[in-house]
């Protein structure tokens, strides 16, 4: 597995509000790559990668990846939720595991609007007045690449960012090498 994480984890770059998808710079790990904002105003950039053993698309890689949740992901938005919520922030309730038949731009996949979806190229957002969180999911031939990109608008968003972004690395790292283990049937006796 590749981790392609850039060497500043988390750094204040600043207030300014992202507009949109923006294209990356020339770094060769986020030459297609969308970004919430600007690379010198992301307060968190982090890239992972994994080589597949089999083409998938990049909403299969979501709906593989949401199958199978981690332990204890359900309880660490629970307390993101009780914690935030006393900040006036939005509940989010984490990932639900609900199957989208068919998602379309514009649509919801639990709390992020989808704001690309192509055959290797899923992009995803989560805005409010504290950040913009964007998660890309890209594969170009046999290598899925996850990279999450924030900009942070007041100094809620900051100090949220200083738990949140080690766990995202974690927790990204986590789900890759997950969805390279193989899938076990669920047998008929339960």
């Amino acid at each position: 597995m590749e981790n392609t994480a850039e060497p500043h984890s988390y750094v204040d770059r600043g207030h300014k509000r992202g507009s949109g998808v923006l294209r990356a710079g020339s770094s060769a790990a986020h030459d297609r790559t969308d970004l919430v904002g600007p690379k010198d105003q992301l307060a968190f950039l982090n890239s992972q990668s994994v080589l597949l053993p089999q083409p998938i698309t990049a909403l299969e890689a979501w709906r593989r990846i949401m199958a199978r949740p981690l332990p204890g992901l359900g309880i660490a938005f629970a307390l993101r939720d009780a914690i935030s919520a006393r900040f006036g922030v939005k509940r989010i309730g984490g990932f639900s595991g609900d199957l989208v038949e068919l998602p379309q731009v514009g649509g919801h996949l639990d709390f992020f609007l989808i704001e690309r979806l192509e055959e290797n190229m899923m992009t995803l957002t989560a805005r409010d007045r504290h950040l913009d969180v964007m998660i890309c999911i890209e594969i170009i031939g046999s290598k899925l690449t996850i990279t999450a990109s924030v900009v942070t608008h007041n100094l809620f968003g900051r100090l949220y960012m200083i738990p949140v972004a080690p766990a995202h690395r974690l927790i990204v790292w986590l789900q890759l090498r997950r969805l390279l283990l193989p899938t076990v049937p669920k047998s008929r006796d339960g």
